[in-house]
């Protein structure tokens, strides 16, 4: 089996803890994003390995054994960088074919291998040229066409398409699906764009200061997150989070009473202090009013208007997507909810505190 399994990981400089205890198993054959903000040590977590980091205590293993203190060449893992690394003086050709021919592959071998990632990345003409008669998206998929060849059981990816403009990420993604699914290699893949995350990944884990959040299906990551970290980390905008009290079988936004549904009712009665979680596209102008505000400001997304709209008594402000078409205009607002598009929050610790069956 093929797959990566980190078992209480740490990882240390200078007293500094990078990784904290990390548990953690990437499936033989999965798209796994690591995903969170600067500094969080996702990319510290995909150099370890690769064997480009050594680990402070705990065991890794890869395809079954344990690697902790394997060398980097011998753990069969194929890498593409943030900055490409291309050597400047050698072609298209040599660039990717350079770990082959170190590595003492027949030129049978080499040449077939080449021939095909070259037709898969749609490099095929340009093995003659040289990394800076290239583009950055030729050049990326060259990267990728290096790795590609090595047709190694691990695939790890540090923030490879960071350096495309917007049109080129969205085709490179595409394309690394594409590849995925073709060898379906264990894949890591780091990167602090959630977009990326959202769609390369078939599962994500959301880092935050060398702690592991949450680790998840997109979908199940969106729609229920393990804590405000990822419920504010996740989404564009991002969740609204209210502060709210449980009193009498209801939640209390300032003088606001919402009523809380009798399949809430066991789970939310156990805090006092809650964060009422709602994404801004889950929010509705109605007059069906759970909530009263005032809009503020409005912000037009082209297809979509982005409200700002400030609450009373508590000063709180919150988000709301509304359909172009919709006229909203500046002034006193009512809006209205599902309850089966809410999460709720312990205000202390910030932890989900579950969902009703």
């Amino acid at each position: 089996m093929n797959g990566i399994i980190f078992e209480n990981i740490c990882k240390s400089y200078n007293n500094t803890n990078a990784i904290k205890n990390l548990n953690l198993e990437v499936k033989q054959g999965e798209r796994l994003i690591l995903l969170g903000p600067s500094g969080c040590g996702k990319t510290t977590t995909l150099r370890m390995v690769a064997g480009l980091e050594n680990i402070s205590s705990g065991i890794l293993k890869m395809g079954g054994k344990i690697v902790t203190n394997v060398e980097p060449g011998e753990r069969n893992v194929a890498m593409v960088f943030q900055n490409y690394a291309l050597y400047p003086h050698m072609s298209v050709w040599e660039n990717i074919t350079f770990g082959l021919r170190l590595q003492k592959f027949s030129k049978e071998e080499i040449q077939s291998r080449t021939k095909k990632v070259l037709s898969i990345l749609n490099l095929s003409g340009f093995e003659n040229r040289k990394p800076k008669e290239l583009s950055g998206g030729q050049k990326q998929r060259v990267a990728l066409g290096r790795a590609l060849v090595k047709q190694a059981p691990f695939f790890l990816l540090d923030e490879p398409l960071s350096n495309l403009d917007a049109k080129l990420r969205q085709q490179a993604r595409t394309e690394l699906v594409k590849i995925h699914e073709l060898y379906q290699p264990t894949m890591m893949y780091v990167t602090h764009d959630q977009v990326e995350a959202m769609t390369v990944g078939q599962r994500v884990a959301i880092m935050k200061q060398g702690l592991l959040q949450q680790l998840n299906t997109p979908d199940m990551i969106y729609n229920r997150p393990a804590n405000t970290f990822v419920a504010s980390f996740i989404g564009i905008p991002a969740m609204n989070l209210l502060p709210v009290e449980c009193n009498d079988g209801a939640l209390w936004i300032g003088g606001t009473r919402l009523e809380l549904p009798a399949k809430w009712l066991p789970l939310a009665t156990k805090k006092i202090n809650l964060m009422l979680g709602i994404r801004p596209e889950h929010i509705v102008v109605t007059d069906l009013c759970m909530l009263a505000g005032t809009a503020d400001f409005i912000e037009n997304l082209g297809s979509q208007h982005c409200v700002h709209i400030s609450l009373p008594h508590n000063g709180q402000d919150i988000l709301c997507i509304v359909p172009a078409e919709q006229i909203v205009a500046k002034g006193p607002i009512q809006l209205s909810f599902s309850w089966k598009h809410i999460s709720l929050f312990d205000a202390i610790n910030g932890e989900n505190i579950g969902y009703p069956e």
